[in-house]
């Protein structure tokens, strides 16, 4: 399980999710025999892919059209295209007289297992316990466990890599507030990243509450809904935002997520930067306008026959509080901001739909924080191709794929840049255009300096850091 020292991959990556499996796949593709291609080597510790499992609620689809899949958008004509998945369960033809440009997630899910289960040099099963920079051979080190099947450790490894690309992706967020509801064992207090797996004891409390406004609140408010009897839903769907908000999806909208204004972005100072990315929430915190509809169209019909259902959306509030009543109930302390007042709410069950967070790095670098370049609030600097800025004695590259989101803009976890983000990847570290890229991809030009096309890399020895303050 050890690689040694005298046989260095070229590039590790930690972490096994659609970005590095779009890397992996695009890496294999440059090598599909295992000759004279890159060695590569993905590491994850869970035992097979999973793309949130937990919200692979029926009929919910993605928020991409199919295209932005793994590869195509930098290889139509890869193996690993979603296209190619199609064929290969013998699905075309039903696919393409379906009409469907957005395909549903759990066929997304689907997707990536296949490719997950076919492609070489995915170590799934291995937990990946420090990394570290050896200045004496000019490579990063990197320590893992692997595990069995019950998550228990079973032999340690070390591998060795010249490189290094992190996609370690993000976990589930809790605001402080809803933190103590998670020491309510006997109240089901779940994130929606966990929702199916606890879908039916969910459905049996009296009331439930769904918290936040973004696309898995409403999916998941628009299924309980659905699964409820008229006139008795009980129901409550809270939101922080001032309004139930459509995302933006206009098409020039879309084009903020382009690799022109990635790049646009990237450029801008720091503190704008810090300011456009909140500001931007409707971008991608919105509600699609389907689910919106969809949810729309179920509460009228339940309206049919006189009468309202039982169910409470009301936006523009915050919880301020909340804790345990008894043993099988939770309060919720809310104040609404624009009328200023105050009220509490008493629910059998809590849905949490508050999002997610970029996965700390701090422990799992902490054997590189030497070598690391931060910004004014202590974050890692990266340039303009992913790369983290290293202390000039490390002679090998850190890339980290979404994870930039403060340096790269609201496109970096967005599925439509991910081929395009990994084929730069590989072009910078081989010094290669291996996958041409276009130099423009908006009508929009933003910003008022001269649009400049981006040059082909140079060999990945003589490659510039493009960093900003």
């Amino acid at each position: 399980m050890t690689a040694h020292l005298d046989t260095p991959h070229d590039l590790v990556g930690i972490g096994i999710g659609p970005a590095n499996l779009s890397l992996a796949a695009l890496a294999h593709t440059l090598n599909p025999t295992g000759g004279t291609g890159l060695a590569t080597a993905f590491y994850d510790q869970r035992r097979y892919f999973q793309w949130h499992p937990g919200l692979l609620i029926e009929g919910s689809t993605l928020q991409v059209p199919f295209l932005a899949d793994l590869v195509t958008l930098a290889d139509p004509a890869s193996p690993w295209t979603f296209l190619n998945y199609l064929k290969h369960k013998e699905r075309l033809f039903p696919f393409y007289f379906a009409e469907q440009f957005h395909i549903q997630r759990a066929e997304y899910d689907a997707y990536c297992r296949w490719v997950a289960g076919r492609l070489p040099g995915l170590h799934f099963g291995h937990q990946i316990d420090a990394v570290r920079w050896n200045p004496e051979h000019d490579l990063f080190e990197v320590d893992f466990t692997q595990l069995d099947p019950d998550g228990e450790a079973q032999a340690l490894g070390r591998t060795h890599t010249r490189n290094l690309v992190l996609g370690i992706g993000t976990a589930p967020y809790i605001p402080a507030p809803l933190r103590p509801l998670a020491d309510a064992p006997t109240v089901p207090v779940i994130h929606s990243a966990d929702y199916l797996d606890h879908r039916t004891r969910i459905l049996g409390a009296d009331h439930i509450t769904v918290i936040g406004s973004g696309q898995s609140g409403a999916e998941v408010f628009l299924d309980l809904l659905r699964a409820r009897p008229h006139g008795h839903e009980r129901l409550t769907w809270l939101a922080r935002t001032p309004s139930f908000a459509p995302m933006e999806y206009s098409k020039l909208g879309l084009e903020h997520f382009t690799p022109d204004y990635t790049r646009y972005f990237h450029a801008l100072p720091e503190p704008v930067r810090d300011q456009l990315v909140p500001a931007q929430w409707q971008l991608h915190k919105g509600i699609d306008a389907a689910t919106i509809a969809a949810i729309h169209d179920e509460l009228y019909r339940r309206t049919l026959h006189g009468g309202w259902p039982d169910t409470v959306l009301t936006p523009g509030v915050t919880v301020r509080t909340a804790g345990r009543v008894a043993t099988t109930k939770v309060e919720l302390h809310l104040e609404h901001v624009q009328q200023g007042t105050r009220s509490r709410l008493t629910t059998d069950a809590v849905v949490l739909a508050t999002g997610y967070r970029e996965r700390p790095l701090t422990q799992l670098l902490a054997g590189l924080d030497p070598y690391l370049r931060k910004d004014a609030s202590g974050r890692p600097r990266i340039d303009d191709r992913h790369r983290m800025i290293l202390d000039p004695a490390v002679t090998g590259s850190l890339y980290i794929q979404n994870g930039e989101r403060h340096t790269h803009g609201v496109g970096a976890p967005d599925l439509g840049l991910t081929a395009w983000r990994s084929a730069s990847i590989l072009n910078t570290l081989t010094g290669k255009e291996l996958y041409p890229l276009p130099t423009r991809t908006a009508f929009t030009t933003f910003g008022l300096e001269p649009r400049e096309h981006p040059r082909p890399p140079a060999p990945a020895a003589l490659l510039p850091l493009v960093e900003h303050p």
